[in-house]
């Protein structure tokens, strides 16, 4: 008979644990810890991660709660790679909620969400088309979106654009949450996206990355 590890036994594989401010989403600005997994089925073409697609190290869940809770934070965010093609990713969502911290989890929306804990801020990302990746957007998902959670399309040209606000209007997307679009940095200028958002008037909110702005390209930020 097989015996479940208990919960100190259950290891991911990480590729770093740092602690910067949150350069996306709601909770942008905030000192925040990040849990970076490792791997991700997806290849999209603007990818900013690809360091995380291999590699990394395998830790208890014990440790990386014991790792998030010495830099004193109330926000971490689980990322990766796409963090829950790691299964365990879902209990070390639901433990971090029961340590008392405000979570979210950036995810790819290619990945079923249906037990990520309610409690958790989600950042589903659908992939347009200059992604490359558009076929593998799972839309059951957006069935699992609550108001505290986040839609967010990286929107690399015009056609992106397009594609995006068609998206926004055929599943009624600013009713069900937030909603966030954001240019592929340095390809596509910020300021063209915000003219076309403001004379479409879409019920978006736009978004820069503020960690590259602050940081550039490096890495752990």
């Amino acid at each position: 008979m097989d015996v479940a590890p208990r919960n100190d036994e259950q290891r991911l594989r990480i590729t770093e644990i740092f602690h910067s401010l949150q350069g996306e989403a709601d909770a942008v600005g905030w000192r925040t810890v990040f849990v970076r997994l490792t791997g991700c089925p997806l290849r999209c073409s603007w990818c900013d991660t690809e360091y995380a697609f291999h590699g990394g190290q395998w830790r208890t869940v014990a440790d990386v709660l014991d790792d998030v809770a010495s830099h004193g934070t109330r926000h971490v965010c689980v990322t990766g790679g796409e963090p829950l093609s790691q299964k365990r990713c879902i209990g070390l969502l639901a433990q971090l909620c029961d340590a008392g911290y405000e979570v979210s989890l950036e995810t790819s929306g290619a990945i079923d969400v249906a037990e990520v804990d309610r409690r958790v801020r989600k950042v589903l990302d659908l992939k347009a088309p200059g992604s490359g990746e558009v076929s593998r957007n799972l839309w059951s998902n957006l069935a699992y979106l609550t108001p505290h959670d986040q839609v967010k399309v990286v929107i690399a040209d015009r056609e992106d654009y397009d594609w995006a606000v068609a998206r926004v209007r055929e599943h009624a997307l600013a009713e069900r949450c937030q909603v966030l679009f954001s240019p592929v940095h340095s390809r596509l200028e910020p300021r063209a996206l915000a003219d076309w958002i403001i004379a479409d008037r879409v019920p978006v909110r736009m978004q820069m990355q503020m960690h590259k702005l602050l940081w550039g390209e490096a890495p752990g930020r």
